[in-house]
């Protein structure tokens, strides 16, 4: 890690020094060949604040999203995925549950206490064969969480928490850089980091104990690297090795983090034949692609491609990983085929606004809906607006088109993944990850225009004193970058809350019911085909841990493989040996009902609540 730290810090000097003086601020990109334009550019350098203010403001946009990563840290319960983290960065297995048979709590949540006797390559091995990602994040985790201790036993969530949230609030000074080298504006990477800080996406998957925030890193660092190589392109010079080298190595780390990665690398694949295609329009001479600057292209796609073929044969041997992926797979039916649209469009509002959309109280679902509704009507346009003028500028413009390239390509894949393969990438919106710093950066260039607008967008509303603004609704440039951020603001309230991006299960919620339905010893069953449904009842077993409350409360995982009755028996076999009276929930469970079952009484789950996440049935067996 400090090898890498030290590389990207140098990274940041050297792409630093690459700028001209002039390219530190906004606009050095239009033509300055007129007076009128010289003076604009004139009036802009003195309204720059001094280089020594840039430091302070990146520091500020840190603490402000270090702050809202952390807040409610360990308030949500952790789900499925995470406790794969959890287990798989201990060295441990979920093979050592048992299953077909009723066990304790403890026994259940066995492989979240920490195992001195673990080493890395266990981490490795388990993972590569029980799981269905690589292990770069997962040995961090492993070394990391060596450093706190326990919480009762168990691993600590906010251990487990904490490192993504951490890597997260990197990536703002991170994709600050971005934005800075892309555009040569200060201001443009001022607003990215701004706006990186409060997205409600960012600090979503911030607060998970996942890889991702870990992917969005080195996808910041591989864009970082494309947009240079572009600009090398374009003067038709060749890229530095220096530059070549780190591109390949953040791919090779990248695709070490989530295999997903390979998704932004085939969008700057794209973007990059697109600019050829623009070189042969111009030049109509092939041997352009033999020159230094696309040899050294060609030589980071080389590399890229080793460092991502070494991880075929691990795929290859995963017996796992079709299992765990069948729930982004299914045909489609009706208007089953609009749903993924909706879910893409979805996944982009939230990464800048989401307030409490997901409540389960009217009375705050439809002010937030409606609040949203009109945000977007009146920030759409001036978002839209700043991208055109950007575009109007040659250098601006091509980064306009680099970064919109990948996004517009990133969204394609998701759609031919869903369309024509069947698997449907848009229902995972941590998925999105690919792409999510370029549309950070986008937003930041548009912010931009907006914070000192030209000359022809400014409009005088009528009024006594007349009101300079950038729409229709009398609100001026500065005002409006500061009305977009407080919505990010506020949604990223509303995430850390639990009230947008709501987890998938509610084990909480579930635990409370059983204690206030059940005053009998209860037995939990469930079907189980992967590590999946074992984290669905630790994430149970967790809670009732916390809460301390029931009474000798037992867990069946009733293995189903290929034939639903295996799970059936396993549940006769089970409820013969328990004696009565107790509870049975059956929760998840997929399976005809056993012929035992039936000689308790089933209760009416009509007036009870529901539960994201599990689906219940209640026995009362006396």
């Amino acid at each position: 890690m400090r090898v890498i730290f030290q590389g990207a810090f140098y990274f940041y000097k050297q792409i630093i020094s690459l700028l001209p003086a002039s390219a530190t601020h906004f606009l050095p990109l239009a033509d300055k060949n007129s007076r009128s334009q010289r003076k604009h550019w004139h009036n802009w350098q003195t309204r720059l604040p001094p280089s020594w203010v840039h430091p302070l403001l990146i520091l500020m946009w840190l603490i402000v999203g270090i702050s809202l990563r952390l807040v409610n840290l360990t308030a949500k319960p952790p789900w499925t995925d995470e406790f794969a983290t959890l287990v798989f960065s201990l060295g441990n297995t979920f093979l050592s549950v048992p299953l077909d048979q009723a066990i304790a709590p403890n026994i259940l949540l066995q492989p979240l206490q920490p195992n001195p006797a673990a080493s890395i390559g266990d981490v490795i091995h388990n993972l590569a064969t029980q799981d269905s990602h690589p292990p770069l994040y997962f040995v961090l985790a492993y070394l990391w969480m060596k450093l706190f201790p326990s919480d009762g036993g168990l691993v600590s969530l906010f251990a487990a928490r904490l490192l993504p949230a951490i890597i997260g609030a990197a990536s703002i000074p991170c994709v600050y850089v971005l934005g800075r080298v892309a555009f040569r504006s200060s201001l443009v990477g001022q607003l990215t980091a701004a706006m990186m800080a409060v997205s409600p996406y960012g600090v979503f998957l911030a607060q998970e104990a996942r890889h991702y925030t870990l992917a969005i890193l080195w996808v910041i660092g591989s864009l970082t690297c494309l947009v240079i190589a572009t600009r090398h392109i374009q003067n038709r010079t060749p890229l530095p090795i220096w530059i070549a080298l780190f591109w390949i190595e953040i791919n090779a780390l990248g695709i070490a983090t989530h295999y997903f990665f390979t998704l932004t690398l085939c969008t700057e694949a794209v973007v990059l034949i697109f600019f050829a295609w623009l070189q042969l329009q111009t030049s109509s001479k092939f041997s352009l692609f033999f020159s230094p600057a696309w040899r050294r292209i060609y030589a980071v796609a080389i590399g890229t491609c080793v460092a991502g073929l070494i991880w075929i044969p691990t795929l290859l041997e995963n017996e796992n990983r079709g299992v765990l992926t069948e729930w982004i797979r299914g045909s489609r039916v009706g208007l089953d085929w609009l749903s993924p649209i909706f879910q893409a469009l979805g996944t982009l509002i939230a990464m800048i606004s989401l307030l409490p959309v997901e409540s389960s109280q009217l009375l705050v679902v439809i002010p937030s809906g409606v609040v949203m509704l009109t945000f977007f009507i009146w920030a759409v346009p001036i978002l839209l607006r700043g991208i055109k003028i950007q575009l109007q500028h040659p250098e601006s413009g091509m980064m306009i088109q680099v970064l919109a390239g990948v996004v517009i390509s990133a969204i394609a894949l998701f759609f031919i993944f869903t369309y024509f393969l069947g698997i449907d990438l848009t229902r995972g919106a941590r998925y999105n990850f690919v792409y999510f710093p370029a549309i950070v950066v986008l937003l930041g260039a548009s912010l931009a225009v907006c914070w000192h607008p030209p000359q022809e967008w400014m409009e005088t509303e009528p009024g006594e004193n007349g009101i300079t603004s950038i729409g229709k609704w009398g609100i001026n440039g500065k005002k409006a970058v500061m009305l977009i951020w407080l919505m990010g603001f506020f949604s990223a309230v509303t995430v850390i809350c639990n009230l947008g991006y709501q987890k998938y299960y509610r084990p909480d919620l579930f635990v409370q019911l059983i204690q206030q339905t059940s005053p009998t010893p209860v037995l939990i069953a469930t079907t189980h085909k992967t590590y999946v449904h074992t984290g669905e009842m630790m994430g149970v077993a967790r809670e009732i841990k916390l809460a301390n409350s029931l009474q000798n409360p037992l867990f069946l995982l009733a293995h189903q493989d290929r034939d639903p009755n295996a799970s059936t028996i396993a549940l006769e076999n089970t409820l013969k040996k328990l004696p009565r009276p107790f509870d049975l929930w059956l929760v998840n469970f997929h399976a005809p009902v056993a012929e035992t079952v039936k000689t308790c009484v089933m209760s009416d789950t009509q007036s009870l609540p529901t539960v994201d996440g599990y689906e219940y049935e209640l026995y009362h067996c006396q």
